[in-house]
């Protein structure tokens, strides 16, 4: 996905004539964080099946994870996707409005979030308030 949104700035990039930012230092920080995202993904993954768990459902998980990349981050999956595997995309192909694509997605990713965050609160109530308090959302 995150090279779709990169693709899609890129096409936006050309129709509103914005010049792009494709240096080998861009390529290269974009590489590692493409990299960086995809082994987060992987990581958190791994947590997930480890105890029978899917990924994607739409409804509560029936555990809460809070060890591996869960002890730094809330949404280690989001993390590495949508903001380290999506701004490596970018910087990789230069595209100012791949940023900006970007951005809005990980708006919409948090409204997200702060949604599954209340679904949780009701699922998992004083153990979720207390790991809230001590790992941050994304970072």
């Amino acid at each position: 996905m995150g090279f779709v949104f990169a693709f899609v700035g890129v096409e936006l990039d050309l129709l509103f004539r914005i010049q792009n930012f494709r240096s080998f230092v861009a390529i290269i920080v974009g590489c590692l964080l493409v990299i960086m995202g995809f082994s987060l993904r992987v990581w958190a993954t791994f947590y997930f099946y480890e105890r029978h768990m899917k990924v994607i459902v739409l409804v509560p998980q029936k555990s809460l994870i809070t060890s591996g990349p869960y002890r730094f981050s809330r949404n280690p999956l989001y993390l590495g996707g949508n903001v380290f595997i999506f701004l490596g995309a970018i910087l990789c192909l230069g595209s100012p409005s791949g940023i900006f694509l970007t951005v809005i997605n990980v708006i919409v990713v948090d409204i997200m979030i702060r949604r599954e965050e209340k679904q949780l609160e009701r699922e998992f109530g004083e153990k979720w308030v207390h790991y809230k308090n001590q790992v941050r959302r994304w970072l």
